[in-house]
Order: C-alpha cells, then sequence, then structure tokens
C-alpha cells in the first residue's frame, strides 16, 4: 500500500510538472467578482495585458459581481483546477465567510497565488471632537460610553470589523451608524453627525489635508508615506493591530504547484515593473508580492481574526 501511494504521488508530482511545461497554451480568464472600475478590476485589466504580452496568450478579465464578491468566488472555485481561471479578489474574501456561511471556502477552495496590493486604514474623527490623539480618543469615549457614534460604508464591510475590533482590544464602547457606500458615511464625519470613523487612506486623504477630518492613527505595520507624521496604532500606544485592504491572485483548489509557482513569479516580476506600480500607487495603495504559503497565511490569519470579531460584537449580516 505504502509503495501504491509513493507512485500515485509520483505520478501526481509528473504530470503537474508535465502541465505546467506547456502552460500556457490558450487563453486565461482571470474571474474579478466586482463591477468594472473597482480596484480589483483595474488591477486585472493592469496585468491582463502584461501577461499575455509576456507569454503569448489572451488574459480576459471575467467580471462576476454580486454578494460582495461571493457570486465569482463560487464560480471560481467549481472551475477546473488547470491555471486557466483565476480569481483576482479583495479583501472581502476573508470577512464574507466570517459574517455568515458563504458559497466557497477560501482555504479548501483556492490555491494562494500572489497578494497584489495592500492599502492601508487610517482612524479619523471630526475636528469637533476633543482627541488630538488615539490615547485621548479611547479616554473620551471610556468617559461616554455609548455617546458617541462612528460611521461606515455599510454592514460588515471592513471598515465596520476594523471598529470592531479596534473596539475589542481598547474597551471602547462607540455606536456604529452605516450608510450605503463611503460617501455618506464620510459626508456625515465631516458635517459632524457622527464623530469617528475608519477609512482606507486614499479615501478621504483631501479631507485630511484640507482640515475638515483629524487622522489619529494608521492600522498598518508602518506609517504611510502620504501621512508620515500618523502613528501606527503601536506607536499610539496602542495593541498591534494591523489591518489593511487588500488585493490578490488565487487559483481552484487541486491546481498543480508547478502553475501556481510559475504564476507567482510572473506577478512578482510584473508588480516591480514602473507602470504597473503607478497604476496601484495612484489608487492609494501599495504594491504587494510575497510567496503563495505567506498568502495563505494572512487568509487563515485574517478568516480567524474576522469570525473572532463577527461573534463577539455580535454583527449580523444584512
Amino acid at each position: 500500500m505504502g509503495m501504491i501511494r509513493f507512485f500515485a504521488a509520483l505520478f501526481l508530482v509528473c504530470a503537474g510538472t508535465a502541465a505546467a511545461q506547456d502552460y500556457p497554451s490558450r487563453p486565461i480568464h482571470v474571474i474579478v467578482p466586482y463591477t468594472p472600475g473597482t480596484g480589483a478590476d483595474i488591477l486585472s485589466r493592469v496585468l491582463g495585458p502584461k501577461i499575455s504580452g509576456r507569454w503569448k496568450v489572451a488574459t480576459v478579465t471575467d467580471n462576476r459581481p454580486g454578494a460582495t464578491g461571493n457570486i465569482g468566488a463560487a464560480e471560481a472555485a467549481k472551475s477546473a483546477p488547470d491555471g486557466y481561471t483565476l480569481l483576482l479578489t479583495a479583501t472581502s474574501f476573508t470577512t464574507n465567510p466570517a459574517l455568515k456561511p458563504a458559497p466557497f471556502d477560501p482555504v479548501k477552495d483556492f490555491e494562494p497565488v500572489t497578494l497584489l496590493a495592500t492599502g492601508a486604514l487610517g482612524v479619523y474623527v471630526n475636528p469637533q471632537v476633543p482627541a488630538k490623539n488615539m490615547r485621548e480618543f479611547v479616554a473620551l469615549v471610556k468617559s461616554q460610553p455609548g455617546k458617541l457614534y462612528y460611521s461606515s460604508p455599510g454592514n460588515g464591510g471592513p471598515q465596520h470589523l476594523a471598529m470592531e475590533l479596534l473596539k475589542l482590544e481598547t474597551g471602547m464602547d462607540v455606536v456604529h451608524v452605516p450608510y450605503k457606500g463611503a460617501a455618506g458615511a464620510i459626508s456625515d464625519l465631516v458635517g459632524g453627525h457622527v464623530q469617528a470613523m475608519i477609512s482606507a487612506l486614499q479615501t478621504v486623504a483631501p479631507h485630511v489635508h484640507s482640515g475638515r477630518l483629524r487622522m489619529l492613527a494608521v492600522m498598518s505595520a508602518r506609517r504611510s508615506e502620504a501621512f508620515p507624521d500618523v502613528p501606527t496604532l503601536r506607536e499610539a500606544g496602542m495593541p498591534d493591530l494591523e489591518v489593511e485592504t487588500w488585493y490578490a491572485m488565487f487559483a481552484p483548489a487541486g491546481t498543480p504547484n508547478a502553475i501556481v509557482a510559475r504564476l507567482n513569479g510572473q506577478l512578482n516580476e510584473l508588480l516591480k515593473e514602473a507602470d504597473v506600480k503607478d497604476v496601484i500607487e495612484k489608487q492609494g495603495l501599495v504594491p504587494g508580492g510575497g510567496t503563495p504559503e505567506q498568502l495563505g497565511a494572512r487568509v487563515k490569519r485574517e478568516l480567524a481574526s474576522w469570525t473572532r470579531v463577527v461573534k463577539a460584537a455580535k454583527i449580523q449580516a444584512d
């Protein structure tokens, strides 16, 4: 029995290597589970022609929006594991399954390929709030439990979950006010109808520069180059919480390791090209890269973290 398993495993390795040697020989479809013009769509449309140029095969962006990314991800999970159907998705890949059962398993149904880009989140307050840093803000909220409000672009989104994680770690009691999109959430924060918000840096940067909002901290491991004077949470004396938005490429589970490795190497090279970096940075993002194992570890870590937050905060999906 042991020899049979050995030769079976050897056959699979050889078959995967042979497939990788011929890969790619026909068009590659990249499923983007969001609408055209979104961050994931932009990344797919800048990377696709680059891949096509190097490998001499068409690379097609296939938008499958719906259910905050669940529909497209489920379609990708059911695709043949041959490297010709890929998934380019974002942070909702781990937040959605934490909120409610999803039609796919982000760990079991996919092979991680490459982290493509990350975006920092910041903690913001209206200037009328008498807190100049995170310590003062936490103290203020604790002195008025349940009296202050924070906005988010929607229930269960990364911004909502990030604030609930911050609340869990600091003991703050600040009330969530969900909006239908970022515009209303930011507008009411600027207008003083709510007092705080967590959002991507690029989304509210103009309001910070104009003085209409105050940024207290960034939730990334390092300070933002765009706001070098704003401390990280750890520097601000808060728990070492690293929360980012991100975009990444995945393949269906069972895709040969050799094909995953070839895709990973190709994407890592492309992320270093000046015009690709320019597109990514113009969206307020930082180019990614790294190994499939690092991306896989991120997915497992975030899935566990968001599941804990959803349960502790008793968050109900819409």
